[in-house]
């Protein structure tokens, strides 16, 4: 892949460039790597499925993810990635500005679609399927735009606004979902979260969280439990995890170092955890060794 896609709460790198902020990263899970956890950004994401099969998460709710499948997700929506037992999931992760598609013009179109897109508020459907009516079309925008992004002709990046304007077209034909309400549970899920990606590799209790919400410590773990069906602590670890895999595989520092770096405070916790997770030790997982497929 051209750019590192880590698992990480709010997004804040640009995709692309300033003045073409589209970008398509080809990505597997669990090769590239073992999962995504809860995030959002301001950037609207595709996740085109193109073989295999994996879980997507939009919001609260997961749902299965097979070849051909289309997943919508607007900005500011909570998601997750992930695989399950026995098999690879290869997507192409689709990342863009909304003002990409002109949500600063003053007309007709940015009032009713691009700025209500930007802000998450236009209904779409979270996932296409094959058997939509829609389906074959949309599906030919996305490739027509990875087509152009490979060529990079004269004038591609039209092309590729204009296929991404008519696949957003495409999916305001199609049945949109009613949209999730975000109540104050959501606000402060995101708040939470956005604290982990800050401290994950400092030393952070269940009392330090509970604190900042102003609640119990009994209470906050129902609630984290509830809203992301996962403990606290399975969570931060999984951060944890993830980006001591990335540093073991972008990095040649010791393992010593990078257990430290992400919070882990003894080598061999930080190596029963990892072994447990991705079902080979950190060494061997730096040396290419396959990892397990079971997610989460």
């Amino acid at each position: 892949m051209s750019e590192t896609r880590s698992a990480y709460l709010q997004e804040t790198k640009r995709h692309g460039s300033v003045l073409f902020p589209f970008n398509i990263y080809p990505c597997t899970i669990p090769r590239d790597f073992p999962s995504v956890a809860l995030h959002w950004h301001k950037s609207m994401e595709l996740v085109y499925v193109k073989k295999g099969a994996g879980q997507v998460q939009a919001g609260m709710r997961w749902m299965d993810a097979a070849a051909g499948d289309i997943f919508i997700l607007p900005p500011g929506m909570l998601h997750a990635l992930r695989g399950v037992p026995g098999s690879a999931m290869e997507y192409e992760n689709i990342i863009f500005d909304p003002e990409f598609l002109g949500s600063g013009a003053a007309d007709i179109c940015a009032q009713r679609y691009l700025v209500p897109l930007a802000a998450g508020r236009l209904p779409l459907p979270v996932c296409l399927r094959a058997e939509e009516a829609v389906y074959p079309a949309a599906a030919a925008c996305l490739k027509e735009a990875e087509d152009l992004c490979g060529q990079r002709g004269t004038g591609f990046e039209l092309g590729v606004k204009a296929a991404m304007l008519r696949f957003l077209f495409l999916m305001t034909q199609a049945q949109a979902e009613p949209l999730p309400e975000e109540h104050r549970d959501t606000e402060r899920l995101k708040e939470v979260l956005q604290r982990v990606e800050r401290e994950f590799n400092q030393s952070l209790t269940v009392a330090d969280m509970a604190q900042g919400c102003g609640c119990s410590a009994s209470h906050f773990m129902r609630w984290f439990k509830q809203m992301t069906g996962s403990s606290f602590i399975s969570y931060l670890n999984e951060r944890r995890l993830a980006a001591a895999a990335e540093r073991l595989r972008q990095s040649e520092d010791s393992i010593l170092s990078i257990a430290e770096a992400v919070g882990f405070e003894t080598l061999s916790n930080f190596n029963q955890q990892f072994k447990k997770r991705y079902g080979v030790t950190p060494r061997d997982y730096r040396r290419g060794e396959n990892i397990k497929n079971e997610m989460l």
